[in-house]
């Protein structure tokens, strides 16, 4: 292996162990010769939430419709058994396979990370119900019922329509809940043989408005699934606005510091007449700075191994000049030019994780980076010593880590990112980036 700028050879190990980290001077930083607002900007490109919260309510809700499925089969397969005996033979077998069968798929669905067919099934167990309501008339024979007694199917129009509300908006599945309670209280009492007509309106009514109660409250859940999942992602979207700002913060300082330390150093040098074997060498240099400005939009830029690593040392200084920072390289031969736009997303990672230890760390926190550069994979640790804390207690509106870190990692092609803290021992975030 090659060691190239090494600081400290015990930061590579300092958070196995999780022991204290030892600290070296800081080396010199160069900053790299490229540098685009606009182009880190873009590399900002976070994952969003989409639809996260509202299909966990989801799946929660088939699961609910399914278990609600397996129990009612239990418990109404004897009424089942005893009034198949008033239908035609082909109608009992056909309905209890169409409206239990599908009741149960989208329990089971709802494990894929793939929700549409679940929502499919969900769909199809709402409409066989409302099917096994409209053919029952075409089998029924008879005898009828005892006025206190009730088909099998009155039993559970609200799950039917839980289930329509798995796959449906909420106006559609409003519709399915008053078809189908009024479908079910009409077959039972005409399976009474009609008398219990009179009190049709009534049944119907309170079996709507008792549907209701199950119906609306998922109702309300998918509302608030729905409106989290909006609030998160507008929260996200204007953490990666402000990471954003300030990494075009960040590339305004580098250009000022190319304009002064070479171009204003050049003409200064020329205006007061100095020699050419001078001014000469200082004008290649202020050249050199500002040609990759010139290619800064260039969606297929690269950079050199050496740029790239000037990049993320730069990166690490502008965040905290005090942070050491170690190169191990190994098997590099083969590897000339990395994405600029790859080094860019990892250098705002490393630069945001050095900011968030800065702040939370506590005073006496040192901080180290460690990079490792392989022909087919950079893996970068940020490690510090600092008071830690619990990686599940994160607030949900503390994003720092979650957006413009991991999400901004996870935003990258082949890139991840990862974070492990205990109290009283440190924070190790680690970063990595598949070479393609």
């Amino acid at each position: 292996m090659r060691k190239v700028s090494v600081v400290d050879d015990k930061v590579a190990a300092a958070w196995a162990p999780m022991t204290t980290i030892e600290r070296s001077a800081p080396t010199d930083r160069t900053r790299p010769k490229t540098a685009d607002a606009s182009t880190v900007a873009r590399s900002l490109t976070v994952t969003v939430v989409g639809n996260e919260n509202l299909e966990r309510i989801l799946r929660m809700l088939a699961r609910l419709v399914s278990v609600g499925y397996l129990v009612y089969f239990v418990v109404l397969l004897p009424p089942i058994m005893v009034k198949s005996a008033r239908l035609d033979a082909w109608w009992t077998p056909l309905a209890v396979a169409t409206v239990f069968g599908f009741g149960l798929l989208p329990g089971m669905l709802s494990f894929r990370s793939d929700t549409r067919p679940m929502r499919l099934c969900a769909a199809a167990a709402a409409v066989a119900f409302l099917l096994a309501i409209v053919t029952w008339p075409l089998a029924w024979k008879g005898p009828d019922l005892a006025a206190s007694d009730a088909f099998w199917l009155a039993a559970f129009p609200g799950l039917a329509s839980l289930a329509a509300i798995v796959a449906w908006p909420i106006w559609l599945t409003a519709t399915h809940l008053v078809s189908g309670c009024v479908g079910v209280m009409a077959i039972t009492a005409v399976a009474r043989g009609g008398s219990s007509i009179s009190m049709l309106p009534t049944e119907i009514a309170f079996t709507i408005m008792f549907c209701t109660l199950f119906v609306g409250g998922a109702a309300m859940a998918i509302r608030t699934g729905k409106l989290l999942d909006f609030t998160t992602e507008s929260t996200h979207r204007a953490a990666a606005s402000a990471a954003a700002q300030r990494a075009r913060t960040v590339e305004r300082k580098r250009i000022d510091a190319l304009i002064h330390d070479n171009v204003l150093s050049a003409l200064l040098a020329a205006a007061r007449g100095q020699p050419e074997f001078l001014v000469g060498p200082l004008a290649r240099s202020a050249l050199a700075g500002l040609d990759p400005l010139s290619t800064q939009n260039e969606p297929n830029r690269l950079f050199a191994v050496e740029e790239a690593i000037a990049h993320l040392r730069a990166a690490a200084a502008d965040a905290d000049e005090q942070a050491t920072f170690d190169i191990f390289s190994d098997d590099i031969a083969g590897l000339d030019k990395l994405a600029a736009d790859g080094i860019r997303t990892i250098g705002s990672a490393i630069a945001e994780a050095l900011r968030n230890s800065r702040l939370h760390a506590g005073d006496s926190a040192m901080r180290a980076v460690t990079v490792h550069l392989t022909e087919h994979v950079l893996k970068i640790d940020v490690i510090d010593d600092g008071i830690g804390f619990d990686p599940t207690s994160i607030a949900p509106h503390r994003l720092g880590i979650a957006v413009s870190i991991v999400g901004r990692m996870r935003g990258l092609p082949g890139g991840s990112a990862s974070v492990q803290s205990r109290h009283g021992v440190g924070t190790l975030i680690h970063l990595e980036w598949a070479l393609q």
